[in-house]
């Protein structure tokens, strides 16, 4: 039980499989060790047993909001979802906006622990700290936009003011191993196969019911100096500033134009390092500029709404009407990303706009991530090219078949989408095109080309959960200068940079607020918000050394499964013997063995495995250890 200002102590622990719920308190050492949401979340995944199948189901699904969600706090919309990746193999944590992290808090609750599986689909409903289980076998095969509008009817809340839906589309149901978990207006939590977890478990869709019921800090003073503190920081800056910063004016397609003037915008399946290269070099008609968030902003934006307690609103809504195969078609969608932009757009080998837009919206009702969604077309195309699929082909830039082929693939419908369906590292394997692949550990990297940025390179390739550029956001300050600006091309240093924004990073999703708020908010910021609500007097070292001990608990999990140093790797085109950069970036590539030996020396890591010393000296005294010890140095393995 934990007295923390903050929590509900209350988590519902739902056995699908016989239907029972049960109720339990959360453990105050686990609490203050571990800090909620994510730290929780990989708390519980890892109690339940490394070593589970992710499809079966023993695997366990957490819903872990922490203890400044649902506060006042700037940017405390987030929740996490937890559990074993079937696309990866490794612990994942899965987050997204809106409002259900915060509803899930106001209905009662710390988290959901879902286990088993129902004989029958279910969708579960949240409401005044109970947990009901109801048929769902009406839902099941129902895009999620449906299943959301149906739900809603059906629980008679008021979608958008007291009820949030997270819920699953076809990609889920039919096992895509990068299904995602939907939510509200588009969000998502996108990667890592939530979706496909969730699927597994005949489980449609969570249903959180609550009025407004924000929780009061155990320290008034002290969470008040914090707030104010935290709230000038993001007035201030010139990223986060509410209708003038660039995340605020444009969302996170404001690193379009930035990342195509720096060559660092994977291009082609990361042939190319932009467009402007891949024009030069093939005279194509492709421009990123014309998928960029000031081009969405000037011609198809309509809203631009927020998550629980956010003036910066990076979300942005909007409206096409484009045609298909000769058919019109209007699209409203919430989320325009950077991200998905870049992975269904130039990576793919064009710049439609809004064929962009319409597979966005796709994706999203399907439950397929936008990012391994568009890379898995992208490497789908190489092979083509190549003669590798007997299944199919796709061709470069081909937005019509892409946009029907997310629908495919999520329904399995074919060969091609079924073995597409499958992820990268599977048809690699089925392939031998393990050079057409963009993935690290199985998950796709985002729109951050690591000839360019030699921080996100290690992030990727030392990342827990995949390829992934929000375990350690170094385009902070390889691109915008925070909290202080480096050079993106040097590769010294950049061990110790991805570490400690990893740290952080672990930090804000155990609180779980936005990473957004790390480009003006500092560790002085955190440490009195949390201590200001929680009660307690932790120092910044103390908060950084919990940080550092959710990521470490991650790293132990996997060595459990059987990663070590020769997983923390990256697509071999982007290093020294692949394609080199153009452009700005003419030449380059990522240094990733000199900043891996940096990174583990920093960490205490022997070749990528956690020393049973350093397990020790973080007080994680869970499991059988890892068998091995610091004594033997932390070079980096020679196979690697």
């Amino acid at each position: 039980m934990t007295e923390l200002g903050g929590f509900q102590d209350r988590v519902a622990r739902i056995d699908l499989s016989d239907g029972d719920v049960a109720y339990e308190s959360i453990d105050d050492e686990d609490a203050e060790k571990y800090i909620g949401a994510r730290g929780l979340g990989v708390k519980y995944v890892f109690d339940q047993g490394p070593d589970v199948e992710p499809m079966e189901p023993e695997n366990l699904l957490a819903f872990m909001n922490g203890p400044l969600s649902g506060t006042q706090v700037t940017m405390s919309g987030r929740i996490a979802v937890c559990t074993k990746s079937p696309l990866t193999g490794t612990v994942t944590d899965s987050h997204h906006g809106g409002w259900s992290g915060a509803r899930l808090k106001w209905a009662g609750f710390d988290g959901l622990l879902f286990e088993g599986e129902a004989d029958e689909p279910v969708y579960a409903v949240i409401e005044d700290g109970e947990v009901e289980l109801r048929d769902a076998s009406h839902l099941w095969g129902n895009g999620f936009h449906e299943t959301r509008d149906t739900i809603e009817e059906e629980v008679e809340g008021s979608y958008g003011k007291n009820l949030s839906i997270m819920g699953i589309g076809p990609g889920g149901e039919n096992g895509v191993k990068y299904a995602c978990i939907m939510n509200e207006d588009d969000r998502a939590s996108g990667r890592g196969g939530t979706g496909c977890v969730m699927g597994s478990k005949n489980l449609k869709a969570v249903v959180v019911k609550s009025t407004t019921k924000m929780p009061k800090p155990a320290d008034p003073e002290t969470f008040k100096e914090g707030h104010q503190q935290a709230m000038q920081a993001i007035q201030e800056s010139e990223v986060t500033a509410p209708n003038e910063g660039g995340l605020s004016m444009y969302g996170t397609n404001v690193l379009m134009n930035i990342g195509e003037e720096m060559d660092g915008l994977p291009t082609k399946n990361g042939r190319y390092t932009s467009t402007k290269a891949m024009r030069d070099a093939e005279d194509v008609d492709i421009d990123a500029e014309r998928v960029s968030g000031e081009n969405v902003r000037e011609n198809i934006l309509v809203d631009e709404p927020t998550c629980h307690s956010c003036p910066v609103a990076c979300k942005k809504e909007v409206e096409v009407t484009t045609m298909h195969k000769g058919e019109e078609m209007n699209v409203r969608t919430e989320s325009y990303e950077y991200e998905s932009a870049y992975a269904l757009g130039p990576n793919s080998g064009h710049t439609d706009r809004d064929a962009v837009a319409l597979m966005i919206d796709r994706c999203n009702d399907m439950g397929v991530d936008t990012i391994d969604a568009g890379n898995m077309m992208a490497m789908a195309m190489e092979m083509s090219e190549e003669g590798k699929l007997e299944e199919g082909d796709l061709e470069w830039g081909d937005y019509e078949t892409m946009i029907d082929m997310i629908e495919r693939i999520a329904h399995r419908e074919d060969d091609l989408a079924d073995l597409l369906a499958e992820g990268p590292r599977r048809v690699a394997e089925a392939k031998d095109a393990e050079e057409n692949s963009l993935a690290v550990k199985g998950q796709t990297i985002a729109a951050y080309d690591p000839r360019c940025l030699k921080g996100m390179g290690i992030g990727y390739a030392t990342s827990n959960r995949g390829a992934c550029h929000l375990r350690g956001y170094t385009p902070a300050a390889e691109i915008l200068g925070v909290p202080e600006k480096v050079d993106p091309y040097e590769y010294e240093g950049k061990g110790e940079l991805t570490a400690q924004f990893q740290d952080l990073h672990a930090i804000s999703d155990s609180f779980d607020i936005c990473k957004f708020n790390a480009f003006a908010e500092g560790i002085e910021e955190y440490v009195l918000q949390y201590n200001g609500m929680t009660g307690r007097d932790v120092t910044e070292d103390e908060l950084l050394e919990a940080g550092e001990r959710v990521y470490t608990l991650e790293r132990y999990y996997n060595n459990l499964n059987g990663f070590d140093a020769a997983d923390d790797s990256l697509p071999a085109r982007f290093l020294e013997d692949g394609i080199r950069g153009q452009g700005a970036s003419e030449g380059e590539y990522c240094e990733l063995d000199e900043m891996k030996e940096e990174y583990y020396d920093y960490r205490g890591w022997v070749d990528g495995v956690v020393p049973d010393e350093k397990l020790d000296e973080l007080g994680i005294d869970l499991g059988p250890g890892t068998g091995v010890s610091g004594d033997t140095g932390a070079a980096v393995s020679s196979d690697d």
